[in-house]
């Protein structure tokens, strides 16, 4: 049975900027997909040093998007999501909410693209059956807000139970994999106003 989804709506400008740092962004997505893990662990997860690491689970914990989690051995506790998704309130009446919302977008953005050129420097060392998979693809849709919006949710409902965080039936083969999103009309492009 699959974990339960815990996704949160982050409003809180003061969380908001401290998730547009892209080690912050990177260790929350590392522990929301890979579960607990230790400063170190987290540091090679994310190619940072031990205590640059600590430092930031400290500021995402402040915010309540890590905890602790318990240890087996004592020696040294690791660290886990509260989350296992976040949403952004882009629309909100408050202009620092909306400020700090897109601050963090463009921080997720940044971070996924350096992600996608490191996967293409790295492509040719990576397994056959990995390298295989990969993908980029880029469509130019002619839609209406609500074709885009259903295409959005029916992709949505194709990966929702693939999410690391919440699968409970991953085979053992299986590995962390990204994958992201993008949709966002593009008026300029191609055609006169009308």
């Amino acid at each position: 049975m699959p974990a339960p989804e815990i996704r949160r709506t982050i409003t809180d400008p003061a969380a908001l900027e401290a998730l547009a740092h892209p080690v912050r962004l990177d260790l929350l997505s590392f522990l929301m997909s890979h579960g607990a893990a230790s400063a170190s662990e987290c540091a090679r997860a994310v190619d940072d040093n031990p205590s640059n690491c600590s430092y930031h689970l400290r500021v995402l914990a402040r915010h309540g998007l890590v905890e602790r989690a318990a240890s087996d051995d004592g020696r040294e506790r690791p660290w886990q999501a509260t989350i296992t998704g976040l949403s952004l309130d882009l629309d909100s009446d408050d202009p620092s909410v909306v400020a700090s919302a897109t601050a963090m977008l463009e921080a997720s953005l940044q971070l996924d693209y350096q992600l996608a050129r490191e996967h293409v420097r790295r492509r040719d060392r990576i397994e056959g059956a990995w390298r295989d998979v990969d993908a980029h693809a880029q469509y130019g849709l002619r839609v209406t807000p609500d074709e885009l919006q259903s295409i959005v949710g029916r992709i949505d409902a194709i990966v929702r139970p693939f999410i690391a965080a919440t699968r409970a039936d991953a085979p053992d083969d299986a590995a962390i994999a990204s994958l992201s999103l993008l949709a966002f009309p593009r008026p300029s492009f191609g055609e006169a106003e009308r």
